[in-house]
């Protein structure tokens, strides 16, 4: 990258910052390369095409149970939550083929990739990359993490509470954030915030590529659905289904995180800012596949491009490099995960208070 290069460090200077641990470094380094020897990195392919198969069987039952017991509102309901469920696991699944390479040509990765999360969910592969990959980056970074950007909705860790607090800012009472959360968080994100932004991110881009995967998501749609609802009725149908979906996806990918530090830039090593931004969620089959694995977010943090089915062999070693380095490696069960998105909502919420009104 020589339009970068500034010039070479001093004999002497240290390699990285100075308040980072050189052996904390050096030890992860040789962490990655056991996982590399241990070929940690190397895809299931069989693992991958029994997941992908699922999702098809899981779309053929939403139709069978229309199609079998009519649309009544009960087998309507029962339909919408198979057809969420598929499109939930759908988003799980198109998260690995964005991180993964599982073909040794990526082009063909990248294609599968388009295939699930434009054909299957009617999203925005190029959308996706470029907001996840920040993401990873820089978890819980403001102005770095999309991911914490709240639009001035919700006031996140102790930081930002703190200063919306001090500088009057009050779009909404944050102090009762931890009960609009359930109005406005988890039936919306998907239905409305995500897909006005995937369409005008693609219009405004001029992604063709992907807003043609997109379209053949809701052509396939319309044409399986419209017999049964017509045209309005599936329109409402796809809503509910992405209202389903919707809350899936906040309360799954918010436990790893809102729970965590969230703040500025502090320049840590890649593994003390994971572990801080980070937690884990009790492994069993249930919470493997509810989760598409990301109960294991320790590990899929530190090692983005490492596939899913390997979290586990992984897990111990990691574990145990933290115990080394005082670091804390946090596991907790799935229903506390959900209950701690509530608790750090409202002590954010407090000291958004507690300074708006004294400071």
């Amino acid at each position: 990258m020589k339009p970068l290069l500034v010039g070479d460090l001093a004999p002497g200077e240290p390699s990285q910052d100075h308040h980072k641990k050189s052996e904390l470094v050096d030890d992860f380094r040789a962490l990655r390369k056991t996982a590399e020897d241990m070929k940690l990195f190397d895809t299931d392919l069989m693992f991958f095409s029994l997941y992908l198969g699922h999702l098809f069987v899981l779309e053929f039952l939403s139709w069978l149970t229309l199609s079998y017991f009519g649309t009544g509102w009960i087998s309507t309901f029962i339909s919408a939550l198979i057809l969420a469920t598929s499109q939930a696991q759908s988003g799980w699944l198109q998260h690995d083929f964005g991180h993964l390479s599982v073909f040794r040509k990526t082009k063909w990765n990248h294609l599968l990739h388009k295939f699930i999360i434009g054909h299957m969910k009617g999203a925005s592969g190029n959308w996706w990359n470029h907001r996840h990959f920040q993401h990873h980056a820089k978890p819980n970074i403001f102005n770095k993490d999309p991911d914490v950007n709240m639009l001035k909705m919700f006031v996140l860790g102790n930081t930002q509470p703190v200063e919306f607090g001090k500088k009057k800012i009050k779009i909404l009472p944050y102090n009762y954030q931890h009960e609009y959360f359930f109005l406005i968080g988890p039936p919306l994100l998907i239905p409305v915030y995500f897909y006005i932004q995937i369409m005008m991110t693609m219009i405004t881009r001029r992604d063709w590529v992907d807003l043609a995967w997109a379209t053949t998501y809701y052509i396939r749609y319309f044409n399986t659905y419209t017999p049964f609802y017509g045209f309005s009725g599936s329109l409402a149908f796809v809503l509910f289904v992405r209202f389903i979906e919707s809350h899936w996806f906040v309360w799954v990918t918010q436990m790893n995180h809102i729970p965590m530090e969230i703040d500025n830039e502090k320049h840590k090593d890649w593994l003390t800012m994971q572990l801080d931004s980070t937690c884990n969620i009790e492994q069993s089959f249930f919470n493997d596949w509810f989760s598409g694995h990301l109960n294991f977010q320790i590990e899929h943090h530190l090692f983005p491009t490492m596939p899913r089915h390997n979290y586990y062999k992984i897990a111990p070693l990691v574990k145990s490099l933290c115990d080394k380095h005082g670091l804390n490696y946090q596991v907790k069960p799935l229903s506390q995960g959900f209950k701690d998105i509530i608790g750090s909502l409202k002590k954010s919420g407090d000291l958004w208070l507690d300074a708006y009104l004294h400071k």
